[in-house]
C-alpha cells in the first residue's frame, strides 16, 4: 500500500477534508476486496493488485477545444449543455462558463477543487453525506419481534472509501432555492494514460424547489490495465427536481466501479439515467433514499455487453417515508460471451405505508454464449403498500429477425433495429435529444451497423 500511503499525501486542503481523506483511507486499508461469498457481489469478481496501482499523470488545461480527444470533440459538437468541464484523469482541461444570468442568482458549477477552495462552507455540509467511506447501513427499519435485512458486508465499502480517500477532482454543483437551470450542465471524464487508476466525486445539491439537470459522461480509447473509480452523490431537498445522466463509455481494458445514491425529500423528484456500454468490467450501484413524504424516483438504464464485457448493476429503492413512489426499469443487451448481472431491491420501512414502488428487468440475448444473471428482491415491513417485481430474460425473436432479413436488411442493421426497439421504452422516457442519438450511436457501433 506504500504506492497509495504516498498518493494520499499529495492531497492537500482544509484541515477537515484531510482528516476525512486519512480516516477513509485507513478504513480502506482495513477492509478485504468484496468477493463472490458477499452477496451484493456473488457474480462479480475483481481482480486488482492494490500496491501496484499508479495514479493517471496530471494533465494541463487547454484553451483550444481542438486539443481535446477527438473522441470528446465529436461529442461536445453534439451536445446541448449549457455549460461543462472536461476532465482528463485528474485535471480540468476544459471549460465553459456558467451564463451570467445563472451565476447571479447563485448557482454554482465547477470542479471539485476549486469548489473546496471558494466555496468550503457548502463542500463541508454536502460532501460525504450521501455517499460516505463506509458502506451505507440501509438495514429496513421493521416491526418489532421481526427480523430486519442484514446490515451490508463492510466489504462492500472497499471502494467506496478508496474513493473518499484519493479522489483527485469531480464536478459541483449548486443550485439555490426556487431556481430552475433549464440547459443541462455536464462533465466529460476522460483517461488517456493506461495501467493506472483516476478516483472522481460528482456532488450536486438542489435546493429546495430548485430544478436542475447534470449529464456525467466518461470516456476513452484502449487503455488495459486501467481502473475508474467514483463516487456520486445527489442532494434532492424538498419539491426540489433533479435529473441525472450517466454515460460511460470507457474503451476496452478499463475496470470502472460506481457508487451513485440520491436522498430524495418531501415531494421532491430524482430521475437517473443510468447507461453502461463501455469498459472490460463495469460495476455501478444506483440508490434512492426516499427520506420525504411524497418523494419520487425514477430509475432508468440500459446497456449493451457484447465481446467478453461484464456489466453489472446493483440498485436500491430505500424507501423511508410515506406516500413515495419509485419505479425502476433496466433493460440490457447481452452478445458474444458477455455477462450481465442484475441485483436490485425494494425496500419498505415500517412506518413507509402507501408506499407505491415497482422493479423490471429485462434482457435480450443476442448469443448462446452469453450469460445474464438477474436477482430482483422485495423487503416489505409496512402493510398498505403496492409493491411488484420481476424479470425477463430471452433471445432475439428469429421471426423478427428473418422478417426484416427477408426484405434486403443486411443482419447488423436487422439487430441494430431490434435492439434499438428492444430499449425503445427507456430511450423514450429520456427527453434529451442528444443523449438518446448518442446512445443509438454506440449500438450501431457495437452490433456493427454504424
Amino acid at each position: 500500500m506504500t504506492q497509495l500511503s504516498e498518493h494520499l499525501s499529495t492531497h492537500t486542503g482544509p484541515e477537515w477534508l484531510t482528516a476525512k481523506r486519512k480516516a477513509s483511507f485507513d478504513l480502506f486499508d482495513t477492509l478485504e476486496v468484496p468477493h463472490s461469498g458477499v452477496e451484493a457481489w456473488k457474480y462479480t469478481q475483481v481482480n486488482v493488485d492494490f500496491g501496484k496501482l499508479n495514479p493517471h499523470p496530471k494533465r494541463e488545461e487547454v484553451s483550444d477545444i481542438s486539443k481535446l480527444p477527438e473522441s470528446v470533440q465529436k461529442r461536445l459538437k453534439g451536445t446541448d449543455v449549457g455549460a461543462f468541464l472536461v476532465l482528463d484523469g485528474p485535471d480540468v482541461v476544459y471549460r465553459t462558463e456558467l451564463p451570467a444570468e445563472l451565476t447571479a442568482r447563485g448557482v454554482i458549477f465547477t470542479d471539485l477543487k476549486t469548489a473546496v477552495e471558494q466555496h468550503a462552507d457548502k463542500v463541508q455540509q454536502y460532501l460525504y453525506s450521501v455517499v460516505p467511506a463506509e458502506v451505507p447501513d440501509d438495514t429496513t427499519i421493521a416491526a418489532p419481534g421481526t427480523t430486519p435485512s442484514k446490515s451490508p458486508d463492510p466489504s462492500e465499502g472497499k471502494f467506496s472509501a478508496l474513493a473518499a480517500a484519493l479522489w483527485t477532482n469531480g464536478a459541483f454543483v449548486y443550485v439555490p432555492r426556487g431556481v430552475e437551470v433549464d440547459l443541462p450542465l455536464g462533465s466529460f471524464r476522460v483517461m488517456s494514460e493506461a495501467g493506472t487508476f483516476t478516483a472522481t466525486r460528482t456532488l450536486v445539491v438542489a435546493e429546495e424547489n430548485a430544478q436542475v439537470t447534470f449529464i456525467d459522461e466518461q470516456d476513452s480509447e484502449e487503455l488495459p490495465g486501467t481502473y475508474a473509480i467514483g463516487a456520486v452523490e445527489l442532494v434532492v431537498k424538498d419539491g426540489a427536481r433533479l435529473r441525472y445522466v450517466s454515460i460511460q463509455n470507457w474503451g476496452k481494458g478499463v475496470t470502472h466501479i460506481q457508487r451513485q445514491r440520491g436522498q430524495v425529500g418531501k415531494d421532491a423528484t430524482l430521475n437517473s439515467l443510468v447507461v453502461t456500454m463501455g469498459g472490460t468490467l463495469s460495476r455501478t450501484e444506483m440508490q434512492s433514499h426516499l427520506l420525504g413524504q411524497g418523494s419520487n424516483s425514477e430509475m432508468l438504464a440500459l446497456y449493451f455487453a457484447n465481446e467478453d464485457q461484464h456489466f453489472d448493476h446493483y440498485t436500491l429503492q430505500h424507501h423511508a417515508a410515506p406516500n413515495a413512489y419509485s419505479d425502476l426499469l433496466y433493460k440490457g443487451v447481452g452478445d458474444d460471451q458477455a455477462v450481465g448481472v442484475f441485483s436490485g431491491m425494494i425496500k419498505v420501512d415500517l412506518g413507509a405505508q402507501k408506499t407505491d414502488a415497482y422493479q423490471k428487468h429485462r434482457t435480450l440475448m443476442l448469443s448462446s454464449e452469453a450469460r445474464n444473471f438477474s436477482v430482483p428482491q422485495l423487503e416489505i415491513n409496512a402493510n398498505d403498500v403496492r409493491c411488484s417485481h420481476g424479470s425477463t430474460t430471452g433471445p432475439v425473436d428469429e421471426q423478427q429477425l428473418f422478417f426484416l432479413r427477408s426484405r434486403g436488411i443486411r443482419q447488423e442493421l436487422a439487430e441494430k433495429m431490434l435492439v434499438t426497439a428492444f430499449l425503445e421504452d427507456v430511450l423514450t422516457r429520456v427527453p434529451l435529444k442528444s443523449v438518446v442519438e448518442y446512445i443509438e450511436g454506440i449500438i450501431a457501433e457495437k452490433v456493427g451497423a454504424a
